[in-house]
């Protein structure tokens, strides 16, 4: 079982033929509103990859946390736990350009009211999973984890999006999960040299934290770093038409596979796979496959 603590928004999704410079107007093809977050996003997309899955968090009482709620309540994540907040529903403006590059700004709303007390006890027994990313206030996500860690659960961070968080928060976590631009953000707090290559960096960050370090490198895959092995995988071959959901997509099937038992090479395979499939469609959680896709896919990651 996966608990996810974390964010859940609208986003209102912009295509454009090109990212707007500052000070720059466009006219937008296309709007969509739809479900997101990046709670919501990995909680939908390990669901999706065949978990059992809760989802804690918060949103508005103004209409639009319904449409927030929509997309994992249909794919049967547990919601009671999400609390109604007297602060607007969390919401993200993508712009999503010809080649499928976006660019976000996100208002965390009732995001910002979200608290470890929602935890169940329930959740977090040693069979289980944590789940969080940085979209939720830090003093809540390190109370959590100290919870999950006290319960025996084991927890994985998806440091996204980066904001500052003490080494000490880090030790307390089994996998960590960053972008190659995350790394080079983290490693700067960290006092990591600017000069190592990635894989000096990646050794050097799960050195220090005594964790599980997964590096996602969108086109050319993912390194990942466990129990003193480095492994290096590509990625699967797509055209991209949207990658906003890319990043959550790999970090749910990440989870759903650790959770179905998968050893860690197997479920960064999962997680590039996924990945990939999740750039083929427009939007983030409309994005994210199911796990007999993934399945299907798994053999053409050479």
């Amino acid at each position: 079982m996966i608990t996810v603590f974390g964010s859940i928004n609208v986003d209102y999704v912009f295509q454009v033929g090109s990212i707007p410079a500052p000070g720059e107007t466009l006219l937008a093809t296309d709007l969509a509103l739809l479900p997101g977050g990046k709670g919501g996003n990995q909680a939908l997309a390990a669901a999706r990859a065949g978990a059992s899955v809760n989802m804690v968090g918060a949103v508005g009482k103004d209409g639009r946390g319904d449409i927030a709620l929509a997309g994992l309540r249909a794919a049967g994540v547990n919601t009671d736990a999400v609390a109604a907040s007297d602060k607007p529903t969390g919401t993200a403006s993508i712009c999503v350009d010809a080649q499928g590059e976006n660019s976000i700004v996100v208002y965390a709303g009732a995001n910002e009211s979200v608290s470890h007390s929602q935890l169940d006890a329930a959740m977090l027994g040693a069979d289980a999973i944590l789940m969080l990313q940085m979209e939720v206030p830090l003093a809540q996500m390190s109370a959590a984890i100290k919870a999950a860690r006290a319960a025996g659960a084991t927890i994985v961070w998806n440091l996204a999006p980066m904001q500052a968080v003490a080494l000490e928060a880090l030790q307390g976590v089994d996998y960590l999960m960053v972008n190659a631009i995350e790394l080079d953000q983290l490693g700067q707090g960290l006092g990591l040299a600017a000069t190592d290559t990635l894989h000096a960096k990646v050794t050097r960050l799960a050195e220090l934290t005594h964790c599980s370090v997964v590096v996602t490198l969108g086109a050319e895959g993912s390194l990942g770093v466990h129990e003193g092995g480095v492994i290096n995988l590509p990625a699967l071959p797509v055209a991209p038409v949207d990658t906003v959901g890319a990043g959550d997509a790999f970090a749910g099937a990440f989870a759903a596979a650790l959770d179905a038992g998968q050893p860690f090479e197997q479920a960064m395979r999962w997680g590039n796979v996924a990945g990939a499939l999740a750039c083929l469609k427009t939007g983030a959680q409309s994005s994210l496959p199911r796990r007999q896709d993934i399945e299907e896919h798994l053999a053409k990651l050479l």
